[in-house]
Formats: structure tokens, C-alpha cells, sequence
């Protein structure tokens, strides 16, 4: 059962469904990507690059979070909650309603990171994990 990530799709398409491993491994890039990228670029060349580096990591996040939210049965408008809460707690939490984002972040862990994927097929496609042998 050793099917391959196609990771072009899995960062830059929002259709279809991710299993748990390659979901964990794609978003721990992005926010490896996104921490380094806070901490190297500072001052101007932050405010003129920032204008192309965090759209972009965002899109990434949303492509990658929507096929997680596919996998569990849910629809792939929840991530734009997920990526308003990390923003709101990025770098550090400063106020109460840090602190919803920071639940909505722990249900995210939790429900994305921990639980398994929906049996079978489901309306966003077919089960990576449990897919039959395609007949030719």
C-alpha cells in the first residue's frame, strides 16, 4: 500500500482528500516555511516581499487544510476559520480573543492531526487510505 503524494496537488489544489501523514508533513513545512521566513526578512525587504511570500503560504495552507477538512467529512470553507485563527495567535497570543483562536487552533490539532479520515467514498471523492486496486 505504498501509494505516492503527488505534493504539487496536495500544496496547490483544494479538491479532493489527504490522509493524516502527508497532511502533518505538509504543514509542518509550511509552518517551518513561514517561521523561517519571519525570523530571516526583516524591515523593508519584509514589508515588499511580504506582499508575495504570505499570500502565498496562505493559499498553500488553504489547499492543504481543505483536503484534510475533505478527508474528514467537512467542507473546505472551515480552513479559512483554522488560518484566521492562526493569524489572530501568530506570533504569540497578546489578548481574550487570542484565546478563541487558540481553541479553534486545539479542535483543529485535534480533529485534523489526531482523528482518522472517513471509510470509503465520501462527496469530496474516494478514501486515499482505503482505495481498491484500480482495474484496468
Amino acid at each position: 500500500m505504498n501509494q505516492k503524494i503527488d505534493w504539487s496537488e496536495l500544496f496547490f489544489s483544494s479538491t479532493g482528500r489527504v490522509r493524516q501523514t502527508p497532511f502533518l508533513i505538509a504543514l509542518a513545512v509550511l509552518v517551518g516555511l513561514f517561521m523561517i521566513y519571519d525570523s530571516a526578512i526583516t524591515g523593508a525587504p519584509r514589508v515588499l516581499t511580504g506582499w508575495v511570500v504570505y499570500p502565498a503560504l496562505l493559499f498553500c495552507a488553504a489547499c492543504v487544510l481543505s483536503k484534510r477538512l475533505h478527508d474528514r467529512g467537512r467542507s473546505g470553507w472551515w480552513a479559512a476559520v483554522i488560518l484566521i485563527a492562526f493569524m489572530m495567535v501568530w506570533p504569540r497570543p497578546d489578548n481574550f480573543l487570542d484565546f478563541v483562536g487558540a481553541l479553534v487552533l486545539l479542535w483543529a490539532a485535534i480533529d485534523l492531526g489526531a482523528m482518522p479520515g472517513e471509510r470509503g467514498a465520501n462527496r469530496y471523492g474516494r478514501s486515499t487510505r482505503f482505495a481498491e486496486p484500480e482495474t484496468v
